[in-house]
């Protein structure tokens, strides 16, 4: 069965209409048509409810989704690894949830690129669930979050961490501050617990999001406050775009890198382990 009719079902799940997943796969809509009937043929069951104006999963295409989401992304990952050249020796999969990246990652995958010439390297940015599921499924060899995650095939170790600052867009106080256009960020399980100890009597934030570059353009832009990375918010500290709100305290939270026990690739993550923690 080819690959592609699998990633035709996944692009049909996900939109939920055939002519939208038709454009984004760059093919005709018959082809579509054609390939979903092929899946439900070889399989011997009906994957979609057709109506007029909607599409819906039966039961057999919602436990289709798993297994066809592991092939693709199985194969995607074997093809990645057979196209390295000559001169690559291995190919590394990271990934981490959003607001891992804003904080952290990406001042760091530079450095660890550049420590491991002859390497090639894939960098994802995936919620919790998915960083678990793929570690699990082999798709991924290392997963960066603000809180372990925990399976008693997977080890977890704190490789660093940040420091948040509540900050706002004028000079003012905290309990002002949560109750004017605070935004709240998801910077992990403990965090949330934390949070609700340390503000229990603030009424609903703003806002949520799972990302600190979202709440910072939208505070810059219509002013509010949020907990956001000292390196993310000093230049505009120093600039007094923003201001640290006056009687709140740093947070300081541990990123913790995951992998696999018996992972293939065990020697280079421990070097990326290594390279990270300094």
């Amino acid at each position: 069965m080819d690959v592609k009719v699998f990633k035709t079902f996944l692009e049909v799940a996900k939109t939920r209409h055939f002519g939208r997943a038709a454009e984004n796969l760059y093919i005709t809509q018959a082809a579509v048509s054609a390939r979903i009937k092929q899946l439900e043929s070889f399989f011997g069951q009906p994957l979609f409810i057709r109506h007029r104006n909607s599409i819906k999963l039966t039961t057999s295409g919602e436990r289709l989704l798993t297994y066809a989401e592991t092939m693709v992304k199985t194969l995607e990952q074997a093809l990645n690894e057979l196209a390295l050249g000559d001169d690559k020796l291995l190919q590394l999969t990271m990934a981490g949830t959003p607001n891992i990246w804003d904080a952290y990652l990406q001042q760091r995958l530079g450095e660890v690129a550049e420590a491991f010439e002859g390497y090639g390297f894939q960098a994802e940015a995936l919620s919790r669930e998915q960083l678990s599921r793929n570690l699990s499924e082999r798709t991924l060899d290392m997963a960066f979050a603000f809180d372990p995650l925990k399976s008693d095939e997977l080890v977890s170790t704190q490789v660093s961490g940040i420091v948040l600052l509540l900050v706002a867009t004028r000079p003012t106080d905290v309990e002002t501050a949560l109750s004017q256009k605070y935004i709240y960020v998801d910077w992990g399980t403990r965090f949330a617990n934390e949070h609700v100890q340390r503000h229990s009597r603030m009424p609903a934030p703003y806002l949520r999001t799972s990302t600190g570059r979202i709440a910072l353009d939208f505070i810059l832009d219509k002013g509010g406050a949020a907990y956001l990375p000292a390196s993310m918010v000093n230049f505009y500290l120093e600039s007094e775009q923003l201001f640290r709100v006056e009687g709140s305290e740093p947070w300081h939270r541990p990123v913790y890198l995951t992998y696999r026990r018996d992972s293939a690739s065990l020697e280079a993550i421990t070097k990326v382990e290594a390279l990270i923690s300094r």
